[in-house]
């Protein structure tokens, strides 16, 4: 079945949740992004939690494996102590994306955002050189990944324009925003 740029794509499903949705399949880099220094500090606890936790259980009862045993399993440790942090650091982002925990800061950022790029005449989500049926695909596989993400880890890292949101609110705030700076210059002239 052939598909145009044109297509009109049915709004995907929401989650229920408590507070406001920002994306409902937010790219990599803003999931990262849009972290809180908390969510940075809580992950460090996360990654240095393994290998702490394998250096005391090799205090209290030593595994006596020699020289060159111990090394290894503890570089083992720590990377995956790393892959647990990053994955804490992305979860605890992408729950406020969703809407499934407090994220006033990140709808803030996330309409400042948004504004700035409508604008200076932005595509809001970014240009894609991916025609737009793979675009669909890739929004349709990796729409709230997150919630599965510790059984197969599953990343948006295509440009789309299918979140889950109506972006029109992003354009009628910058309409309101620049008919203000005009009225403020028209004031001052």
């Amino acid at each position: 079945m052939a598909t145009d740029s044109k297509t009109v794509h049915a709004p995907p499903k929401r989650a229920n949740s408590d507070y406001p949705l920002i994306d409902s399949d937010p790219h990599l880099r803003r999931v990262f992004g849009y972290a809180r220094p908390s969510d940075y500090a809580i992950a460090g606890g996360a990654a240095a939690a393994s290998p702490l936790a394998f250096w005391a259980m090799e205090r209290v009862s030593p595994s006596h494996v020699g020289r060159g045993g111990f090394a290894p399993v503890m570089r083992l440790a720590t990377a995956i102590g790393l892959i647990g942090g990053l994955h804490v650091l992305y979860q605890r982002s992408c729950n406020r994306f969703y809407g499934f925990t407090e994220n006033a800061r990140e709808v803030e950022m996330d309409t400042r955002e948004m504004v700035d790029k409508v604008k200076k005449g932005e595509s809001l989500y970014g240009t894609s050189k991916v025609s737009a049926y793979l675009q669909g695909v890739a929004a349709r596989n990796s729409r709230y990944s997150e919630l599965f993400i510790h059984v197969l880890p599953w990343f948006n890292i295509v440009n789309h324009d299918q979140h889950g949101v109506d972006t029109a609110k992003y354009y009628q705030q910058a309409e309101r925003e620049l008919e203000a700076e005009r009225l403020a210059k028209a004031g001052s002239a």
